[in-house]
């Protein structure tokens, strides 16, 4: 059976854009004894070098984000209610009686998201998703000065999920992207053929500027952007709206909402999932988004590709993925980052 407990431990760790620096800990903790030189950024992206057994013949970016979804703490009531606003993306149907954790100064404090009681909805509010403004957080403060004691506004918020590794899959938060760092650490520990360099970034979900700002020390020729993405495989999804599924392994992207994909590279990454020995699929959509957003457009141009993991319920407070989609995407990244490090193809038509 396979060892989670790097990734349990990145993903029940506290890391919302903005505040990524125990995520990072962890993630230095790990790469330490393998990379040959290590940078913390300004804005606080984490990039390491390692070297392989030759020098690249193009320089190779693996990228992959430390940040995950969450709140901030905007305003404290008089009642020692809290108000918040989203940091990304978040899926608002499913928010109200959700526990959360307010990491603190003080350390994680627990509450749970609030609304209007559902008995007192009027038949038009029935049904629907709660306006992030019509919901709060209660920490079971009685006032203000109760609440002020323990939390201040711009305190990250993040979900009090679960962790679980039954039926072959593996259900917890902030799988995008604590599972692509994860599979980047693992990558890194590999004995590679070529340099590579590794960047995990911050703020992703609130508008790639770790990235942006990564891709402009690294300058690299090439990037692999290695992400979790929305697997729709579920009840009530038409079958040409449900974009990628588990146990299919690793998805390619050729046109998101940020970027179009090196076409080369898109190809290569089936050949190299071909040589692996495992399955690989489309991304059957153009929705979302990730760093290539930014990378590719940065210096005079980067050619991008895309490998990700399904996930089912991204951007809410439980995902899920394969077990077997992330060992196959593993064994897939590495040949298709030594394919491309090394020289593969030697250009883009």
């Amino acid at each position: 059976m396979a060892d989670w407990s790097l990734l349990r431990r990145l993903c029940n760790t506290s890391g919302v854009s903005g505040a990524e620096d125990q995520v990072r800990e962890i993630i230095l903790e790990e790469i330490r004894p393998y990379a040959d030189s290590i940078e913390i950024t300004p804005l606080g992206n984490l990039i390491a070098v390692k070297k392989g057994r030759e020098r690249a013949r193009k320089k190779l970016m693996l990228d992959a984000h430390m940040d995950e979804v969450g709140f901030l703490v905007t305003f404290i009531r008089e009642d020692g209610l809290l108000k918040m606003t989203a940091a990304g993306g978040i899926n608002l149907q499913v928010m109200p009686g959700r526990p959360v954790a307010i990491d603190t100064v003080h350390g994680l404090v627990p509450g749970v998201i609030g609304a209007k009681p559902i008995h007192l909805l009027d038949e038009e509010e029935r049904g629907k998703a709660v306006p992030l403004k019509d919901l709060y957080i209660d920490i079971g403060a009685a006032s203000r000065e109760e609440a002020a004691a323990l939390v201040s506004p711009g305190d990250r918020v993040v979900f009090r999920s679960v962790w679980d590794e039954s039926h072959g899959r593996l259900k917890a938060r902030a799988l995008d992207d604590r599972a692509g760092c994860a599979l980047l650490v693992d990558l890194m520990k590999k004995d590679l053929q070529y340099d590579m360099t590794f960047v995990f970034a911050v703020q992703e979900e609130t508008g790639q500027s770790g990235s942006r700002t990564a891709a402009h020390i690294v300058a690299p020729d090439a990037a692999i952007v290695v992400e979790a993405t929305t697997a729709g495989d579920s009840a009530g999804v038409p079958e040409e709206k449900r974009i990628c599924s588990l146990g299919k392994g690793p998805v390619v992207t050729f046109m998101d909402h940020g970027a179009i994909y090196d076409r080369d590279y898109y190809r290569l990454a089936f050949e190299a999932a071909a040589e692996a020995g495992v399955p690989c699929q489309s991304k059957l959509g153009v929705a979302g988004g990730n760093d290539a957003r930014v990378i590719h457009a940065s210096g005079e141009g980067v050619r991008p590709v895309s490998v990700s993991l399904p996930c089912r319920y991204i951007h809410s407070a439980v995902g899920m993925i394969s077990q077997q989609d992330y060992h196959d995407t593993l064994a897939m990244l590495q040949r298709l980052a030594e394919k491309i490090a090394g020289g593969e193809p030697a250009a883009a038509e």
